[in-house]
Order: C-alpha cells, then sequence, then structure tokens
C-alpha cells in the first residue's frame, strides 16, 4: 500500500519510548503486513474489520472513536470506523503463523501508549478529528418485509431438507481456500485450528474451554460428546442429530445455538468430508431461523467461513450456506457485516450459475435483503451485477426478483448510472412492450425499476423517448387491467417525461410515493404489501 507496499497510515511504529512491555514484541521485517495494525505497526492481538473493510487492533480503533480521531490511508481516503466486527479468521491464522514460526502470541497494546501514539499524530494534523456523531453508527433503517411469515418457507424447507446425505459414502472435498483478509490464499486448516485434521476437533476444543459456561442439557452433551470425539464417524453422526434435532423444533434451535455447539460448527463447516461440511452447513440454516441465534451465528464469526465454502464447498453444501446467508441478511445488523466480510460476489455466481433453482432464488433473496443499505448496494454494482442481471432479464431468468434488485441498485448513483450505461431503459421498455414479464408482480417491478431511474435524472427523459415509452405507460394506465399501484408508477414516470408535477391524494400510497421522491432515494416502502408464495411474505413484486 503507497510508495512503501506496507500497510501504515503514520509513522507510529518509531515511537519507542514506551517499554517494552506495552508494545507486542516483533520483527517488522519478517512480518506479513497484512497481520500488522496500520496504526500501531505491531501483530495484531485482537484484529476487527471496521465498516469500510479494513482490519485494525480493537484498542486502536477504540482510540481513536475516544478522541474523535478519523486516520487516513496512504492514498487519502479515510476508513469508516463507526462499526466493527470481530475478525476471528484473522486472528486464528495470526495466532497460527506465531505457532509455526515459534512465535509468542501477540499480546494487546497498552492503551496508553495507542492514545500517545494517536494524540501524537492528532496534534500533528488536526484537521482529522471529526465530531462524534460522523463516526457514531448509523441508524438502522426498518425492514420492510415481515420476519415471522418470511422465515416460513426456511422452516418448511428445513422440516423437509433432511436429504440422503445421512446415507453418503464420506468423499473427500479440497479444503475451502481463504482469500478474504489477504492477498495470499490460507487454507481453512490455518484459519480454524484443527480443521486440517478432522480428528483433532477434541484437542482443538477441549471440554475445559468451557468450564465457565452454564451447563449442558442432556440434548446438548450427547451432540457435544459426538462432535468433539476422534472419530470422523461421531461427527458425522452428531451433526446429523443436530439437524434433525434442530429441524422442527423452536426450542431446540434456541437451546442448542450455544458457544459451544458453534465453536465446533465453526471447525467443522470446513471439513474435507463432504457429508460432514454438508451437515454442519445445514445445521448452520436450521440454527439461524430463529431470530435470536442470527447475531449470535454472525458475532461467532462464521460468516467468512460460510463464503469460504460458497466459493469452495461441495454442491448440496453450497446450497445450505446460500439458505443460511439469507436467514442471516434478514436480521437488520447483519446486513453491513456480511456485506464487508465478501458475500456479495459469490452470491452474484451463485444467482448467475447455480444449477439449482432454489439456490439460485435464495441467492436473489439474500442480496434483496443486502442490498437494502447503501453500501451493499455499491458492492454489488462494483461487482458487476448490473450488466449480469440486465443481461438475466434480457434472457427472462428469475426476471421478478432480479427487477427487484435493479430497483434496490437504481436507488444509488452508482447503481443508477451503471443501469442508464448499460442500456437498461431500452431493456425495461423492450421487457413490457414484448410481454416479457410473466407475472403482474414482475411487470410491477420493471416499471418501478424505470420510476426509480426517472427520479433525479436528467439523462432518463431522453432515453426514455428513444426507447418509445410513453406508449407503452400510456397504455398501462388506460388499461381496464392491472393494479392502481402500477398505474400509479406508470403516471409518473409519464409525469417525468412530460416535465409535469401531479399531486397526489391522501393515505398510504400518497406516503409511500413522497417517501419515493425523497433525495435519499426509494425507501423501503415500495416493496411492502400483497401476495403470499411459498410461505414468505414475499411483496406484491416477488
Amino acid at each position: 500500500m503507497g510508495e512503501s507496499g506496507k500497510h501504515k497510515w503514520f509513522s507510529f511504529h518509531h515511537h519507542r519510548s514506551a517499554s517494552a512491555t506495552t508494545m507486542p514484541q516483533h520483527n517488522p521485517g519478517e512480518t506479513p503486513t497484512e497481520f500488522l495494525c496500520p496504526i500501531t505497526g505491531f501483530l495484531m492481538s485482537d484484529p476487527v474489520v471496521v465498516a469500510s473493510g479494513q482490519t485494525f487492533e480493537r484498542i486502536s480503533v477504540q482510540v481513536c472513536r475516544n478522541l474523535g480521531f478519523a486516520p487516513k490511508l496512504l492514498d487519502g481516503t479515510q476508513p469508516d470506523i463507526s462499526t466493527v466486527i470481530p475478525n476471528l479468521a484473522m486472528k486464528s491464522t495470526i495466532l497460527s503463523w506465531c505457532s509455526r514460526n515459534k512465535l509468542e502470541h501477540p499480546r494487546p497494546p497498552d492503551y496508553a501508549y495507542v492514545e500517545g501514539v494517536v494524540r501524537a499524530r492528532l496534534d500533528k494534523d488536526p484537521g482529522n478529528r471529526v465530531s462524534k456523531s460522523e463516526i457514531l453508527p448509523p441508524v438502522a433503517e426498518n425492514s420492510a418485509l415481515d420476519y415471522d411469515s418470511m422465515m416460513g418457507a426456511i422452516r418448511s424447507r428445513s422440516r423437509n431438507s433432511i436429504s440422503s446425505s445421512n446415507s453418503l459414502p464420506l468423499h473427500h472435498a479440497r479444503p475451502a481456500s481463504h482469500s478474504m483478509f489477504s492477498p495470499s490464499s490460507h487454507p481453512s486448516s490455518e484459519v480454524y485450528t484443527g480443521a486440517e485434521n478432522p480428528n483433532r476437533i477434541h484437542s482443538s476444543f477441549s471440554t475445559s474451554d468451557y468450564s465457565s459456561f452454564p451447563p449442558m442439557t442432556p440434548e446438548e452433551e450427547e451432540i457435544f460428546n459426538k462432535l468433539t470425539s476422534a472419530n470422523t464417524i461421531d461427527h458425522e453422526q452428531g451433526l446429523i442429530l443436530l439437524r434433525k434435532t434442530t429441524r422442527s423444533s423452536e426450542n431446540a434451535r434456541i437451546s442448542l445455538c450455544t458457544d459451544r455447539i458453534l465453536s465446533l460448527l465453526r471447525s467443522l463447516i470446513v471439513s474435507r468430508y463432504n457429508i460432514v461440511q454438508t451437515n454442519a452447513a445445514a445445521s448452520v440454516v436450521n440454527l439461524s431461523l430463529e431470530k435470536p441465534n442470527k447475531l449470535k451465528i454472525v458475532r461467532s464469526g462464521f460468516v467468512p467461513l460460510l463464503v469460504d465454502v460458497l466459493k469452495s464447498g461441495s454442491t448440496e453444501a453450497q446450497e445450505h450456506v446460500i439458505g443460511a446467508l439469507f436467514s442471516l441478511a434478514v436480521e437488520e445488523e447483519n446486513k453491513m457485516v456480511i456485506g464487508v466480510l465478501g458475500a456479495v460476489e459469490p452470491l452474484l455466481h451463485a444467482l448467475r450459475s447455480s444449477e439449482s433453482e432454489r439456490a439460485r432464488q435464495d441467492a436473489a433473496l439474500a442480496l434483496y435483503h443486502l442490498s437494502l443499505i447503501p453500501n451493499n448496494r455499491a458492492r454489488l454494482v462494483r461487482a458487476g451485477a448490473v450488466p449480469m442481471m440486465l443481461s438475466m432479464v434480457r434472457s427472462g431468468e428469475s426476471a421478478s426478483r432480479i427487477l427487484l434488485l435493479l430497483c434496490n441498485l437504481a436507488a444509488c448513483s452508482e447503481g443508477k448510472g451503471a443501469m442508464l450505461d448499460g442500456n437498461a431503459v431500452a431493456i425495461l421498455v423492450g421487457k413490457l412492450r414484448e410481454g416479457g414479464v410473466d407475472s403482474e408482480a414482475a411487470r410491477e417491478n420493471c416499471v418501478g425499476a424505470l420510476l426509480t431511474l426517472s427520479i433525479g435524472n436528467m439523462r432518463f427523459r431522453g432515453l426514455a423517448s428513444e426507447a418509445g415509452a410513453e406508449e407503452i405507460l400510456t397504455e398501462i394506465v388506460e388499461s381496464e387491467s392491472g393494479s392502481e399501484r402500477l398505474k400509479e408508477k406508470a403516471a409518473k414516470i409519464l409525469q417525468t417525461m412530460g416535465g409535469g408535477e401531479r399531486e397526489f391524494g391522501e393515505g398510504a400510497e400518497a406516503r409511500e410515493w413522497n417517501r419515493m421522491l425523497e433525495a435519499s432515494g426509494l425507501s423501503r416502502s415500495q416493496f411492502q404489501g400483497g401476495g403470499q408464495k411459498e410461505g414468505f411474505a414475499y411483496s406484491s413484486q416477488f
């Protein structure tokens, strides 16, 4: 990074006045730069990922936030330190690297030392001070889709998903690669001690690690004993038991989502044995169905491992992982975390390339929920989602869900620009004219995407006129069929094309349209209400 190639923003590591006991000892020349805190220059003992994706020592972020200091990268950009996520994968990788090189494990830096370093820099660059309101976490938006109904199909799917995998022979699968946090690729066996050898679970997670935990129920103890066995067959049987137990019992899902069980699942989900990996992934899906478990699972460090399996796991395990990411993404506080930790690109790949219709549907729903926050919309655009989705719309693949995703992407400036540059207006108008949308929901989403593109954009009028949008939109408005909601959207686009204004009546529709026209983009309320499908509280667009 920068001229030196080091991940250091300031020459903090030249401050040698602190005692040796306050600073971790290492040789900077021999340490991978991604293991060093950019603020202190020392090996990280408690790495955390900030909202913008970089990794720091936790104490360094804490000091910067307490002092209202916004550090800068060498390229002049400032990371968003409003939120931190434990980077368990990086921590385990650092500890593994230290063990291989016979080095002492890093110790947390002294708070006073880090504070002195940051204050020294703050004195030199007072312009980097920001108000606390600028670095506090943003207020989360409210979810548009009904939570309880939404989880219905996953529960139903879970009850019927005990597959033939519990009778399959064991197959070796290549270990999942882990390249989330550094340029190099780390096998998952290096990320979580004990994953390299499936028979080392017991040594990695001994019962002594849980001496301060509440006592186990008989049900948990039976599963725990199997999962900590040295025998892979016991792991398989324990996971099948966990999967079956949590398949239909809400109480079991709550009671078995313990730190003990989660720590074992983290190791087993990267197993080289397909059957072990598949049942571990399915168990995570089942546990994630209960709302109290969603944050707990994400905060336990599962997202990088789920992404890892999605990239290189067995086909069946990948399907379960996609379902797990969808389930976890429903929780508001998880959306940013899942996006930061790299789930967007592999989910896009699954949406485009998976041979399983269920996997494609779940990937679309996961991306829909992730795209409800601005940062993830930008990530989707940067990952090439717009041309891919426009191509899928043109070919008629998963049209309704893809159109709904495009509505979300059009609500951000990057997405709107990419869609206009990608000939989205002509494609969407063409689908309406040709009858290429096979349902009322898809038709409404198509018009909704055009409406989103039209708001606050001077290019839209010319592109829409060139595509012949006025004729087809007028037909929609004057048609005796079609919902009032669809006609309202079409009428608003015509008003935008004509440069006129329109007064809306009182009630829910008026409030919704007012929200849609806010400068910040479309509100989620545009997606509320409507039909049920397969147990989910899909909006009328799904």
